[in-house]
């Protein structure tokens, strides 16, 4: 998985922007290596978030943000996954989608079903920048509509942002 931001395509974010960065990159790692919450948080907080690796600099993040987002995410997967294939149109299952995009899901879902104080459109615009920073192709498109239906079934509205 590539580093976002050393390729320019991500607005400057702010530290709840970052941490939802960081959360996802979190758990698309937990996701391919098999790692528990708790080492990945650890891993996360002591050597990545406001720190340089591999000479790519890791932005300030919100580290109670990412931890929220994190065991958030982790506590609600059997929640949130159905929600996730309710939105999905049937020919694409959640199986059927890289891990990358698994993640931005889980945690974009996991914010609407359970913060309710961060608004509808604020979710939406992030991880749909989130998908951009990763894919080029219609990716971000399906964050968009996926959240979009979400909110409109968990909050009653939809303001997804145009993804294009």
């Amino acid at each position: 998985m590539s580093d976002p931001a050393s390729t320019g395509a991500v607005r400057h974010a702010n530290k709840r922007g970052a941490a939802r960065l960081a959360a996802v990159q979190a758990l698309y790692q937990m996701d391919v290596a098999g790692s528990g919450v708790f080492e990945i948080t650890a891993e996360y907080e002591t050597f990545r978030l406001g720190k340089e690796v591999d000479g790519a600099l890791y932005r300030e993040a919100d580290a109670q943000w990412f931890r929220a987002i994190l065991t958030g995410v982790v506590e609600n997967q059997k929640t949130i996954d159905p929600v996730i294939r309710q939105a999905l149109t049937e020919d694409w299952p959640l199986s059927r989608l890289d891990s990358t995009l698994r993640a931005i899901l889980r945690a974009g879902v996991y914010e609407l079903m359970k913060r309710e104080d961060v608004p509808v459109a604020v979710i939406v615009s992030e991880y749909v920048d989130i998908a951009k920073a990763f894919y080029a192709e219609d990716e971000p498109k399906l964050v968009n509509a996926v959240l979009d239906r979400v909110s409109r079934q968990v909050r009653g509205e939809g303001r997804g942002k145009d993804a294009s």
